[in-house]
């Protein structure tokens, strides 16, 4: 998954890379032929007296010096801009592709993974791009270059070479083997403490409620303490690597030093040739440590490369159509037949044998108990989930041969539970329509019940809004996102139980300034209170899933008995009749 999550997103900068490739390769020979460079100068220049060889191979040392510090900079330079633009490219992936889910795909993941996903993943992924190009690329190039030049100053000592590189390999290696498992946990971990954290901080007003505040600390404790110990192993794993490296590194240091000094005494190497010689094998066995250390990031990238794979990979369970119908004139008919919708692994459908039709003039209503299939009934109208049987019909087109963004231009969503984005009143009420004037946005206001406070605030349109809305009541923010919605001006309004945080009175006003709005829009309203819907031009009565009355508020109190019984649970038989 890692190659292929790399290959993917490293196109658009194969020029780059051949740059940095280019660039280590140079660098490398440069630190390779220093070593050799510095024998020359102690064997032919120091040894024999010879102050002008000095000077001149002292001289081609800091050219080849300075040649590698360039090319060293301009490789790590362009290695960390292929790297930030990977991870931007990746996030950008991500976000696009989770903007294409369902409902259905983001209760999948969750959007506590999902956050991780796209930052703690790609981040991980990102790294090992940077650190490949700036350490990866010069490790085997500075093991292989660095074997050759040993043996070229020495082939007596090569021996050392034979014994000190594997196992220092096989020392790291048993610690890599070890890390693996730890990583999968570590990220999986991860994103139980963001869930608990993000289900703690979602619902702080339920926690205090209950005083349920040292269970959820408790709780909170538990996931954070398995991330902690899953963390605590792999560190521990990686404090020991440092230790073995440089035990095998100066085990090795001794033991050139003592059998190349005897074969010094005896005149079969130079002085110089054996510091050379100890040079390259410190640069083998750093070069082996480089390749190690990366071997320790390349799991975990490789498990978050994975996750992120995951996510790119998940098709969307509401698809768009691979050839778009042309849209049909714009007149907000609404038709559902023979509607069926069943959840993937439920045994028994949500929705059975739904008709209804829904038309511009008049507003439809939909009420039922909890649980009888209000909400995922009207979430079919705009797609956020498909049929599994039957059809839902936009002004005769069936809504699955819309282009998306048509389909979705057309319709007006106030969803149950109201949600504000950051930024000001203006913009939030902007969000379908960015084009609308101030004009448009107070009389928007002024129907959702809305002006009087937005008019009270200091700033008015230019008021800011917090995150999700929560420098508001509730009352506000629901009455902000019907407003926004009418700020759209679309042929289909559907309000998903938008008005149960009004009062009553607060709703009378509101449903009598939507009527200008219904003469010309389909309106289908989803209710729980009776009051809101008992001037519906139609109601729709649902029980376990299926359609169990169609009328007029009146119609249905002389013939539907699950709508009178709903009624005489709210209503006095005044109030009633």
């Amino acid at each position: 998954m890692l190659l292929r999550l790399l290959r993917s997103h490293l196109g658009p900068y194969r020029g780059k890379i051949c740059a940095i490739l280019l660039l280590q390769l140079v660098a490398t020979i440069a630190s390779l032929y220093l070593p050799s460079l510095n024998a020359d100068i102690i064997d032919k220049g120091v040894a024999r007296g010879d102050v002008g060889k000095i000077w001149s191979l002292g001289g081609l040392m800091l050219l080849v010096t300075l040649v590698q510090i360039l090319c060293s900079i301009a490789a790590v330079y362009y290695g960390a801009q292929v790297a930030m633009g990977f991870g931007r490219d990746v996030r950008q992936s991500v976000f696009n592709k989770v903007g294409t889910f369902a409902d259905r795909e983001v209760g999948r993941f969750t959007p506590a993974s999902l956050i991780t996903r796209n930052t703690n993943d790609v981040t991980q992924v990102q790294t090992v791009v940077l650190m490949t190009f700036t350490l990866l690329v010069m490790a085997p190039i500075m093991c292989i270059g660095g074997i050759v030049m040993a043996l070229r100053e020495d082939a007596g000592l090569s021996w050392l070479l034979l014994v000190a590189v594997p196992v220092l390999l096989g020392a790291l290696s048993l610690i890599v083997i070890n890390m693996v498992p730890s990583f999968r946990k570590m990220q999986e971990r991860l994103d139980n403490v963001n869930r608990v954290l993000r289900e703690q901080i979602t619902g702080i007003r339920v926690v205090r409620a209950f005083v349920r505040e040292p269970q959820e600390t408790q709780r909170f404790a538990v996931a954070n303490d398995e991330l902690t110990q899953v963390s605590l192993r792999v560190g521990r794993l990686m404090a020991l690597m440092f230790p073995v490296v440089m035990l095998i590194l100066n085990a090795s240091s001794v033991a050139v030093l003592w059998f190349g000094g005897h074969r010094v005494d005896s005149g079969a190497i130079e002085v110089g040739s054996l510091t050379a010689f100890l040079s390259y094998l410190i640069q083998i066995l750093m070069a082996v440590m480089m390749a190690t250390f990366m071997s320790t990031m390349i799991p975990r990238a490789a498990v978050s490369a994975e996750r992120i794979q995951e996510v790119l990979d998940t098709e969307s369970s509401v698809r768009p159509p691979a050839n778009p119908q042309p849209a049909p004139p714009a007149r907000g008919v609404v038709q559902l037949q023979d509607v069926e919708f069943t959840y993937p692994g439920a045994d028994d459908p949500v929705l059975s044998d739904i008709n209804l039709t829904a038309r511009p003039g008049g507003m439809t209503a939909i009420v039922g108990s909890t649980g009888a299939g209000k909400t995922t009934l009207l979430s079919l109208i705009p797609r956020l989930f498909d049929v599994t049987g039957g059809r839902v019909l936009l002004d005769g087109l069936d809504i699955r041969e819309y282009d998306p963004a048509q389909l979705w231009e057309r319709i007006g969503l106030i969803p149950q539970k109201a949600f504000l984005f950051t930024g000001t009143v203006a913009s939030n009420l902007r969000y379908g329509n960015p084009d609308a004037t101030d004009e448009e946005l107070w009389r928007a206001l002024e129907i959702a019940q809305a002006k009087d406070f937005v008019a009270e605030m200091p700033e008015g349109l230019n008021a800011p809004v917090a995150q999700g809305g929560s420098n508001v009541s509730g009352g506000q923010r629901q009455r902000l996102a019907i407003a926004r919605a009418l700020v759209k001006q679309a042929p289909v309004y559907l309000f998903d139980d938008s008005f149960s945080a009004l009062d009553v009175a607060t709703d009378a006003r509101l449903r009598r300034a939507l009527r200008p709005i219904s003469a010309h829009a389909t309106v289908i309203v989803v209710a729980q209170r009776v009051s809101t819907i008992v001037d519906a031009d139609q109601i729709i009565v649902l029980e376990n899933g299926r359609v169990v009355g169609t009328g007029t508020h009146d119609e249905l109190l002389a013939g539907c008995a699950t709508y009178v019984e709903i009624v005489q649970s709210q209503l006095t038989a005044e109030e009633a009749a």
